[in-house]
């Protein structure tokens, strides 16, 4: 038995869960950009917090941005513990960044 086909199933259904599963590898490469995207926006404080020696994290905007996303995910009938673990997982992924940033080296100024 593969993984993508199941011996016997009904050609019909099995033409719906081809269809179901594209429509989720169409998803998940959206979610892949848009996630790249996002880490392009963060690089961009990063630099702008060094530059300004501005701490790498901000507990009062992670906080604001925990309860947005929950509410969010709640009209999204989406769990909003789920929803909060990822944001969690992308903070603390972009705060790694903006301590690498802020740790790197930087070029004197040309005053």
């Amino acid at each position: 038995m593969s993984t993508s086909e199941i011996d016997g199933i009904d050609d019909s259904v099995q033409a719906e869960l081809n269809e179901l599963r594209e429509s989720i590898d169409n998803i998940d490469a959206a979610v892949v950009h848009m996630l790249a995207e996002r880490f392009k926006c963060t690089q961009r404080v990063g630099h702008l917090k060094a530059r300004h020696h501005l701490p790498p994290a901000d507990p009062a905007r992670e906080a604001r941005q925990i309860a947005r996303l929950r509410r969010l995910a709640e009209s999204a009938k989406l769990d909003p513990t789920f929803a909060e673990k990822l944001l969690n997982f992308i903070i603390a992924e972009v705060i790694r960044h903006h301590e690498q940033i802020a740790d790197a080296p930087r070029p004197p100024r040309a005053d």
